[in-house]
């Protein structure tokens, strides 16, 4: 490949594989995907990060399509187009996947010290961290590689510590004591972000609360009922909460609770926790393990210092710190407590059974008991763990991230950040507005070790460094805090730390802030709405000041896609099969803003049918003579056809224009579709198929070259490749320059070929549903025609004959008898089909078929019409019942009206 390839003959076959990776290569060798623009206006879009341990999934592909997409379209314009392309170091994944390879050797973390094991995650890293931007480089991302970032790289982790440092100066980050969602098996906080809720068959427990010092309620009961889906809680009780206008309690509000296994006496508490329509109205409040309770036990007056743990990290069970749980206890694993403990308050008389009453076959009644009323809970999950989370009580540093989400939340607010599609700003409002303190704080080794320091009694020194911290401690000996840092919290800094803050590099000055981030909504708030936060508040500016939000890519049936379903496409597979260029189009062409995209294998074949067509298109303008244009300007042209291709360029670059301008990639992807399956190869090499004069060549040639370069940027490979083999270039397509065609629309030649295409297209779609041959040739008679339509039949004698297969057009009332009618224009033309066919057959079998299709339909209509079938039958059968519908419809009219063509 050089830069002035002569014109080259295209193999017979299209082979995606054979022109992919070859080309890919020569991009990056040449470093043609950031081109030296000094002085061109910048462009900027970061990639959200992957995973390091990540492979190339079917979001993935989505993702990063739109946004080759529209750096492509920007580099083209001209623009110093810069997509800054990394990796994230993925803390808990990362650690996980290193920890897993230990295991296999009969290896373990903790065999080894914390620099060492780390160690061991750098040479892993080394190693096989690089998968993931390998396969993007399959997708065709034209990233700026030669400056790849990690978010453990130096730099990047001067940032990250800068930036805690500073927040912690401004008192925006904090160390306090609350409940955060424990993972017992990964031993480290996660975020709310990172649990995922599960169904899972439960209990329902009910208790009785023994009240102390003889008091009983109003009616005489000594106890208070309490129920809860976690009895092994009850080692931690502080309180039962009840509301304060529920007659029943009012009178015992203050009074204690003597708990029946532990022997801690607590008091009952009056909090709007409490619903009285719900069971008893009374709920046991266990603050230490419990979001609700632990609110509760604030209002109740504890300090989260007071509130009893009874979990170690393993989730085993541990002494409370007033010694209450019974030694029999202490090291039990959660769920075995549970069972031991419900069996324990079963044995004390404490439980109340769960009374079943069914009926027998006699029609008796008979009732049973069961320690547990059945419950289908809400229970949380680790999503990588994989285990359930415990609500635990630790000391973990925190984001005060209501501050931080005010100047965020009004960016976008006042359109400094633009959401698009805009329906996502209420949910982004209202996460923001409602932003619980940020967790940043983790207990891994793999990570940006928090830069805290602390002294024997517990005395806390944040700084940069260490040599700094010490110099704040004076002569106190200091010990470093062993977490990290949330991975979240160092990809917050991406649009900025990656162009080389803190340091005020030429980079950061042209390309912050960035000008548009294209995002899965899933991560909006993961990822997108704490790069707000933090670019705001350290750039002063906005990190973009577009915000991009696509969906999910779903299974063909609308599912979402799990391994557990077995429904995960992969889309290195569709590459194989398929190329990437049809993968690339189908993505856009089925991204419309604000729906989900349901995955279709028939749909990709069918654009490697498109990537086919052209390439067929270029092989047959080679063989005629057409070659590479020498011009970005539309060439002068005098033919109809040529003028009206010309206009048909100048519309399709405006559509484009438009559509990228307003980010719908399906509307962008079906016009250049359009453009070049129905106008270019269907119409205009079919119009001008014989007639190659050198006019006819420069034209074509030229608008051969728009559309390679109009569709670059959805199928960069196909189109790089027959770029380069229709002749000599000054440079590679990638770089070369978006459409000026400086030219309008011929409103005349325009009129006048879609009057030809009208005529030629109506005409076979009769003849196709009359059942004449398409060959068949035809005479056509018309009566009354504007001397507009009669000047277009005269100039194009030819084309009407070689492609309608008219004989002739008289300008005059077809003689009696039957004819068919097709209409061009302002034209009713009448062909007699006298002899032609067999006119009573044909009227037979078009009734017949409208009776069936007729008959097909109103029973499908009745079908849909009925609530019953569309509630409950399966969401594939009502789709395929209002597809088949439409079908019959749309038949039952093609028919009503080649009968109507009979007279």
């Amino acid at each position: 490949m050089t830069d002035q390839s002569p014109e080259t003959a295209l193999d017979k076959t299209f082979d995606p594989a054979a022109i992919e990776a070859q080309w890919y290569r020569h991009w990056e060798d040449k470093g043609l995907f950031r081109p030296e623009r000094p002085d061109a206006a910048p462009f900027t879009i970061v990639n959200p990060p992957p995973n390091v341990t990540g492979s190339l999934h079917i979001g993935h592909a989505l993702d990063n399509t739109l946004q080759d997409i529209v750096i492509r379209h920007e580099r083209l314009k001209g623009k110093d187009a810069l997509w800054v392309v990394g990796t994230d170091h993925a803390g808990i994944a990362t650690q996980m996947v290193v920890e897993r390879q230990l295991e296999a050797k009969q290896d373990k973390r903790t065999n080894y010290s914390r620099e060492d094991f780390v160690s061991k995650v750098w040479e892993w890293k080394g190693e096989s961290g690089g998968t993931i931007t390998r396969q993007l480089r399959r997708l065709g991302c034209s990233m700026d590689w030669s400056r790849e970032q990690f978010t453990m790289d130096p730099h990047f982790t001067k940032a990250v510590v800068k930036v805690f440092v500073e927040l912690h100066k401004q008192g925006l980050i904090y160390r306090d004591k609350r409940l955060v969602n424990w993972d017992p098996k990964l031993k480290t906080a996660i975020s709310d972000l990172e649990v995922e809720t599960r169904e899972i068959k439960g209990g329902f427990w009910h208790f009785k609360y023994p009240l102390a010092d003889g008091v009983t309620l109003d009616n005489g009961q000594d106890f208070i009922e309490v129920a809860t889906t976690r009895p092994e809680t009850m080692l931690a009780d502080m309180a039962v909460a009840v509301n304060a206008e529920d007659e029943r309690y009012k009178s015992v509000i203050g009074k204690e609770i003597l708990q029946p296994i532990t022997g801690r006496r607590f008091q009952i508490v009056a909090d709007e926790h409490a619903d009285p329509e719900l069971g008893s109205g009374a709920v046991k409040i266990t603050p230490g393990h419990d979001f609700n309770d632990f609110e509760v036990g604030k209002r109740a007056g504890f300090k989260a210092s007071e509130m009893l743990n009874m979990f170690d990290a393993d989730a085993n069970v541990v002494q409370t710190e007033d010694g209450l749980v019974p030694a029999k206890y202490i090291g039990m694993e959660r769920f075995a407590a549970r069972e031991a403990i419900v069996a324990e308050m079963k044995e004390l008389g404490f439980l109340i059974p769960h009374v079943v009453t069914t009926k027998t076959k006699d029609g008796e009644t008979e009732t049973t008991e069961h320690d547990a009323e059945p419950r289908t809970i809400q229970t949380p999950f680790g999503d990588r763990g994989g285990v359930v989370i415990e609500p635990w009580l630790t000391d973990q540093w925190y984001v005060d991230a209501a501050t931080l989400a005010q100047p965020a939340i009004a960016a976008v607010r006042d359109g400094a950040i633009e959401v698009v599609p805009k329906t996502w700003e209420k949910t982004y409002f209202n996460w923001m507005e409602n932003i619980q303190p940020w967790c940043v704080s983790r207990q891994l080794w793999w990570g940006h070790r928090i830069p805290a320091w602390y002294t024997e009694d517990g005395e806390v020194f944040v700084a940069e460094t260490e040599e700094e911290a010490q110099a704040l401690a004076g002569s106190k000996a200091l010990t470093r805090d062993e977490d990290v840092l949330d991975t979240w919290f160092s990809s917050a800094l991406w649009p900025f730390a990656t162009l080389g803050w803190p340091e005020k590099t030429d980079l950061l000055a042209k390309h912050y802030p960035n000008d548009l981030l294209i995002s899965g909504f899933d991560i909006l708030f993961f990822w997108c709405a704490r790069m707000a936060m933090q670019g705001i508040h350290f750039m002063d500016e906005v990190p973009w000041k577009k915000l991009y939000l696509h969906g999910l890519v779903r299974a063909s049936d609308g599912a979402k896609m799990s391994k557990s379903k077995g429904n995960v496409v992969d889309p290195l597979g569709l590459i194989d099969q398929y190329g990437a260029d049809a993968l690339r189009f189908f993505m856009a062409a089925m991204e419309s803003q604000g729906r989900d995209i349901k995955m279709d294998d028939k749909r990709v074949e069918g654009y490697r049918n498109f990537a086919t067509k052209l390439w067929n298109a270029a092989r047959f303008c080679q063989s005629n003579g057409i070659v590479a244009s020498t011009s970005v300007a539309a060439p002068k042209a005098n033919s109809a056809v040529n003028r009206w291709i010309i206009g048909e360029v100048v519309e399709t670059v405006a559509e484009l224009d438009k559509a990228m301008a307003d980010l719908r990639f399906d509307a962008a992807a079906n016009a250049i579709y359009h453009f070049v399956w129905d106008n270019f190869c269907d119409w205009y090499i079919e119009l001008v198929k014989g007639n190659f004069d050198e006019e006819t060549k420069q034209v074509a040639g030229w608008v051969l070259d728009q559309i390679l370069v109009m569709l670059h940027p959805f199928m960069p490979f196909v189109t790089e490749e027959l770029w380069s083999k229709m002749g000599a270039r000054e440079a590679e397509l990638i770089v070369s320059a978006w459409p000026a065609p400086e030219a309008s629309v011929d409103a005349e030649a325009k009129a006048e070929v879609e009057w030809l295409i009208a005529l030629i297209g109506n005409l076979r779609g009769a003849k196709a549903e009359l059942g004449i041959a398409p060959g068949a040739r035809l005479t056509a008679y018309v009566a009354d025609v504007s001397d507009a339509t009669r000047a277009i039949i005269g100039a194009n004698a030819t084309v009407i004959d070689r492609l309608a297969r008219l004989d002739a057009i008289h300008f005059e009332a077809a003689p009696a008898g039957p004819v068919l009618q097709v209409g061009a224009g302002d034209a009713m033309l009448a062909i007699p089909l006298e002899g032609v066919i067999d006119i009573a057959a044909e009227k037979t079998r078009l009734e017949k078929a409208l009776a069936a299709s007729e008959k097909e339909a109103k029973s499908l209509d009745g079908r849909l019409s009925n609530p019953k079938f569309v509630e409950k039958a399966k969401p594939e059968a009502v789709e395929k019942a209002r597809a088949d519908h439409a079908h019959h419809t749309a038949e039952a009219a093609r028919l009503a009206a080649a009968l109507e063509r009979l007279g």
